[in-house]
């Protein structure tokens, strides 16, 4: 058996791009590398290391419910920092933009800062111990 491929993306769905595409812009401090509209759904993806991040509008929603990690489905999406030090500064950087948080959590596991996206999508910064 072949060793298990890395994540090559993330892709979430949102309620209104002309609102997520912006707040994502800012916080991921960078322009996206596709805008696409596929007719079933309209694409916006980042390209964050070596891995895509996507966010999706499709033409025909099941659903207008906001995201609840306590329901099936996406728990949260986290972007791994080095160390409390860079979260310390990822801090400074999303109160600047306005985004809010939860403040930095520390654990025997690791760190993380919690902030969510316009559509209530929980996001995370961690880091591991140490």
């Amino acid at each position: 058996m072949p060793a298990f491929p890395s994540l090559a993306h993330v892709a979430v769905t949102v309620s209104d791009l002309g609102r997520s595409r912006p707040w994502y812009t800012a916080l991921f401090g960078a322009e996206p590398v596709l805008d696409e509209d596929t007719g079933p759904f309209h694409h916006v993806v980042w390209l964050l290391g070596g891995t895509l991040y996507g966010i999706h509008q499709h033409a025909s929603p099941s659903s207008d419910a906001a995201c609840d990690e306590l329901r099936p489905g996406l728990d949260h999406v986290a972007f791994g920092c080095a160390n409390r030090a860079e979260l310390e500064a990822w801090v400074q950087q999303l109160s600047g933009l306005g985004i809010a948080h939860g403040g930095i959590v520390d654990a025997p596991y690791g760190s993380g800062l919690s902030f969510r996206d316009p559509d209530n999508i929980p996001l995370e910064f961690f880091a591991p111990p140490g």
